[in-house]
């Protein structure tokens, strides 16, 4: 217990907790736009994935930090825009293309790295995002950029979904298309718009952990947050104000378990830490998702004029 509050007095704790939930902010964020809209996307692991090779290669090549972001959030768009092809423009299944376009993304950003890197067993290094020690507050000065972008989109796509037109709009597309396009929305034009900007935002995610937490790209680095991501949005009831609590709540016990397996206790496996943040975060899932009041065209392809 005692082992357990110094953990949690530690001010680093507090920061290795923000930092770990960044991308899954990023990400749980994507995968909300495009669910709002009414439109399921399992390509964000595999987008994820490719976000961080390309935006890492892009600095590796010799471009500015922040143009890695772009070229992340680019890559991104493209795989969105493959998404919203398969599953808006041809109304195919939408759990297939988006497992389809993890598997493609994975399969391309390791088959890339392999060809731009031949021979080299240690993965070369780039000069990541510094902290912004400028900021008054302790915890937000020991971060980068990229987790100050993240916390600021959380009300800016708040305001957008419940207090603009734009958000309006796809709100209604991801409950009731054919009402949506009886008032004149395209329901084509506002999905596909939803998934590429949620994917962007995937793909932003991917790069924070190649251009601020790390300073390289290895395999299996995002290691299930997209499939994280995924769950976060169930917790988060489809809000963006929610879904930073369940980033925030995830990243906690992440953090925790790290801590608790370097405090010792031996007489516990360390496979029993690894499952801890799994395991509440599906036992906090469980509670919330009961109640949880999903958009009512999720995952129904629609096409114009049926009813």
């Amino acid at each position: 217990m005692t082992e357990l509050l110094d953990i949690l007095a530690n001010p680093a704790f507090w920061i290795a907790t923000l930092r770990v939930a960044t991308p899954l902010i990023l990400g749980t964020l994507g995968v909300l736009m495009c669910e709002r809209a009414g439109v399921l996307n399992l390509g964000i692991e595999g987008i994820m994935v490719a976000g961080a090779f390309t935006g890492w290669l892009a600095v590796y090549a010799g471009y500015g930090l922040w143009t890695g972001v772009l070229v992340a959030a680019l890559t991104g768009a493209l795989f969105g825009l493959l998404h919203a092809w398969l599953t808006v423009g041809l109304a195919l299944s939408q759990h297939v293309s988006g497992l389809g376009i993890t598997l493609l993304a994975t399969a391309l950003s390791y088959y890339g790295y392999r060809v731009s890197f031949p021979k080299v067993n240690t993965p070369p290094t780039i000069e990541p995002f510094a902290a912004m020690e400028w900021l008054p507050i302790p915890i937000l000065s020991a971060q980068t950029p990229l987790t100050l972008l993240a916390l600021l989109l959380v009300p800016l796509l708040a305001w957008l979904l419940l207090r603009t037109p734009l958000g309006l709009a796809v709100r209604m597309v991801g409950e009731n298309p054919q009402a949506a396009e009886g008032q004149g929305i395209s329901v084509a034009a506002t999905r596909t718009g939803s998934i590429v900007a949620g994917s962007a935002l995937m793909g932003v995610a991917g790069s924070f952990l190649t251009l601020s937490a790390f300073n390289a790209f290895f395999f299996n680095m995002i290691n299930g947050r997209g499939w994280i991501c995924v769950a976060l949005v169930v917790f988060a009831s489809w809000r963006p104000g929610k879904a930073l609590l369940g980033a925030l709540l995830f990243a906690f016990f992440d953090a925790l378990q790290l801590r608790l397996q370097q405090a010792g206790d031996a007489w516990l496996p360390y496979q029993v830490y690894l499952m801890l943040p799994y395991l509440l975060s599906i036992l906090a899932l469980v509670l919330v998702a009961r109640k949880a009041a999903y958009p009512q065209a999720l995952m129904k392809p629609y096409r114009k004029g049926e009813r």
